[in-house]
């Protein structure tokens, strides 16, 4: 399907993988490209499966010249009686910016992007864009996307790395902080013998590192009270396709902080990737006190950032959501926007309660009354249910 409209953009939606991989590819294979690692064919593939209800549809945006100049990989479903699209990754994606194919690309008048979202929703029968996550600027270039967006309840936490692992390590951590990390280092070392950094690089440490993470997340959860999203055999797969290291550079890396001697793993981290940026998604420890007392999560993290500097990569995020570990170690807020677009009269109507519920988030989780009052009266919940 293809439309024309004032810009000079021409629109089409692709419906299955196989036919947009040789562009996206090459797109995001274009030095000159604008995207995060979230948008990655990589990474979409591997994730696809995750939500089978879901229509896929990837948004391809050409110049008068037919130069593909936006792709934007959506997950059509039904929500409320309406046909939401919504960049695919959902709350495991931290950033849903289109894929733009240069810094001119992404300059486009946003008027033109939406006037032409709106025209392909209208024959793939979408009532409403809902895009989420959006950056209001991404590697200096502003997101066009962005523009009216409502501010997104949470925003996401990065720093810029430096030119060498030794300065970047000191600017990030304090020198009482690498003292402290230094002392809960060697007491782990003490206890369990020598430990390493370890970034899996072959399938049998991806499942190794993976397999630790999903019985310490399972721990986590359970002291929690909470369910375990990672109980999902999708979410596993998804994880397992997107780290497999079979086919080139993984769209997710998966660190681990192990035992040499062992094999034990004390903590793991992994992260969506590109050749400039690493973004964490998800991470976990071993609970039991003799390791979690040293915070092999932090040591972990200290190791990560030297690692991720020494091999080339220019900034490094903890995503969407505030923490402790966060605020210690990262100097950039990331601004987040939520966007709807609507494209019929219902898409309306989802786009008025979607700006009221995002306010509502942002307010309570700004305020850390508010915030403190959610969490007691989720606790009181759980114990009822049990």
């Amino acid at each position: 399907m293809r439309e024309r409209v004032q810009g000079g953009l021409g629109g089409e939606i692709f419906s299955d993988l196989a036919s947009v991989e040789a562009l996206w590819r090459a797109m995001e294979a274009d030095p000159a490209v604008l995207a995060t690692p979230y948008q990655r064919f990589d990474w979409v593939a591997a994730y696809a499966r995750v939500e089978p209800q879901a229509a896929l549809r990837i948004a391809v945006l050409r110049d008068s010249a037919g130069r593909p100049r936006v792709l934007i990989p959506l997950a059509v479903a039904r929500e409320g009686g309406m046909q939401v699209a919504r960049v695919i990754g959902a709350k495991h994606a931290n950033y849903h910016m289109p894929l733009f194919a240069s810094r001119e690309a992404a300059a486009m008048r946003p008027e033109d992007l939406a006037d032409q979202l709106r025209l392909l929703g209208c024959g793939a029968g979408i009532d409403v864009f809902a895009l989420s996550h959006q950056p209001r600027f991404w590697d200096g270039a502003a997101n066009p996307m962005s523009l009216r967006a409502e501010p997104a309840p949470s925003d996401a936490y990065g720093l810029i790395l430096g030119p060498d692992p030794e300065s970047t390590v000191k600017r990030v951590f304090s020198g009482d902080a690498r003292k402290k990390l230094r002392s809960k280092e060697k007491k782990l070392v003490e206890a369990f013998g020598p430990v390493a950094c370890r970034r899996a690089t072959t399938p049998e440490e991806v499942e190794r590192y993976l397999a630790a993470f999903f019985v310490q997340k399972a721990s986590r959860f359970a002291a929690m009270g909470i369910a375990n999203p990672y109980a999902d055999a999708a979410m596993r797969d998804f994880l397992a396709r997107g780290a497999s290291v079979e086919s080139g550079t993984p769209a997710i890396e998966v660190t681990a902080l192990v035992a040499t001697q062992t094999g034990r793993v004390f903590a793991v981290f992994a992260g969506a990737v590109d050749a400039l940026r690493y973004s964490g998604m998800v991470t976990s420890f071993d609970a039991d006190p003799v390791v979690s007392r040293s915070s092999p999560g932090d040591i972990l993290l200290h190791h990560l950032i030297g690692d991720q500097t020494a091999r080339g990569r220019r900034a490094f995020d903890l995503g969407v959501g505030e923490a402790r570990y966060k605020a210690n170690i990262c100097d950039e807020t990331i601004a987040l926007g939520d966007v709807t677009i609507p494209v019929t009269l219902r898409g309306h109507l989802f786009a008025l309660k979607a700006v009221c519920t995002a306010r509502l988030k942002r307010r309570i989780k700004r305020d850390p009354r508010l915030m403190g009052l959610v969490m007691r009266l989720r606790r009181r919940g759980r114990a009822a249910a049990e």
